[in-house]
């Protein structure tokens, strides 16, 4: 099987116009100072020295910012120092991503001449209204546009969308989801907004005009997202922000991040809760009252199904008394399970 690699290079608010109202992208991606063809050429040449791997598929990928909005002689120098290790066979893709107010014909031309692959645009939202309440600059008829244009290309689309900007409720961003839908993106990543140090949302949320979503609302909102997508067959390569030194506990003395909605394994509690309805589900088509079931996933699945501090184990013992076995089994499809009642309350009274 063929090993993925993505080799990160950040860059911050370079070629961006905006200030949003969420975003400070140098304490985001870390990064404080512009990214030279040295640097590109250091980072990847750090990367492949540990990538052992003989079946192997590397991107290059540049993050942060919108990289179509830099200046071109600097994109066609930092795409340039990717492009030579496509040459000699070392990466086989570039990914970048941008601003949908920042795509044209004669932009994805140039693109393609540096073996771009993949284009992630920054949408955040459907709702025009939530768009301009963050100050983002665009439309989302831009988003359209781009998408189709990109798709239209060869390029593979993603998209990025966030979950509680200010003024956005839960059904917009359903709605969101299924607009990005309709303009069938390969992938999506799913940002719920926390609070940057910095920015103008700080100064809102300090004055108490922007109210940040808790870890719970967010992980109900992101799950169902997730079914959306999932549902389609759209892969979401990413349920929350990264972790790093800066973008951590908000209570941690070094933490840019002020409220909000983290959790260093976000996803982890997407996906939990997401195993936790699915069994639930099952649980309540027995015809039979249920004390002790045995559940079979594949071992990749293993942790997401008991759980972040085993979470799903307590809640369903809290919320039916019900004990719960995780075994793993490969046989089973990642994604599936199987279920098997092991007592009965029947089972226990008759002991």
């Amino acid at each position: 099987m063929t090993k993925q690699y993505v080799i990160p290079i950040f860059v911050p608010h370079l070629g961006c116009p905006n200030d949003c109202v969420f975003c400070n992208q140098n304490k985001i991606s870390g990064q404080k100072t512009n990214v030279t063809k040295e640097d590109v050429n250091k980072t990847i040449e750090y990367y492949l020295e540990h990538i052992k791997e003989p079946d192997k598929n590397i991107e290059v990928a540049f993050f942060g910012g919108s990289f179509t909005g830099i200046e071109e002689e600097v994109q066609n120098e930092l795409l340039g120092a990717a492009y030579e290790f496509i040459k000699a066979g070392k990466v086989d893709s570039i990914r970048i991503s941008t601003r949908p107010d920042y795509i044209n014909k004669d932009i994805l031309k140039r693109l393609k001449k540096y073996k771009v692959k993949t284009i992630e645009l920054g949408v955040q939202s459907a709702n025009d209204y939530i768009l301009k309440k963050s100050a983002r600059g665009h439309t989302f008829a831009d988003v359209k546009k781009a998408s189709k244009l990109i798709r239209r290309y060869g390029f593979r689309l993603g998209h990025q969308m966030m979950v509680g900007l200010p003024d956005s409720t839960k059904i917009d961003e359903i709605n969101t989801a299924k607009s990005l839908i309709k303009l069938r993106p390969k992938m999506v990543r799913i940002y719920p907004v926390l609070v940057i140090k910095g920015t103008k949302l700080e100064k809102d949320y300090e004055n108490g005009t922007y109210k940040p979503l808790t870890v719970v609302q967010a992980v109900e909102i992101c799950k169902e997202l997730v079914r959306m997508f999932d549902n389609r067959n759209i892969d979401v390569i990413r349920v929350g922000l990264q972790n790093t030194d800066e973008i951590t506990n908000p209570e941690l003395d070094n933490s840019e991040v002020v409220a909000g909605p983290f959790h260093p394994a976000f996803r982890q509690l997407v996906e939990t809760s997401m195993w936790y309805d699915a069994i639930v589900e099952k649980i309540k088509k027995l015809n039979v009252k249920v004390k002790k079931v045995q559940v079979e996933v594949n071992s990749q699945d293993v942790n997401n199904v008991i759980g972040h501090k085993k979470e799903n184990i307590i809640k369903l013992k809290d919320t039916y008394d019900v004990d719960l076995i995780v075994n793993q089994n490969d046989e089973i499809k990642q994604g599936k399970l199987k279920i098997e009642v092991i007592e009965t309350y029947s089972d226990f009274k008759n002991e």
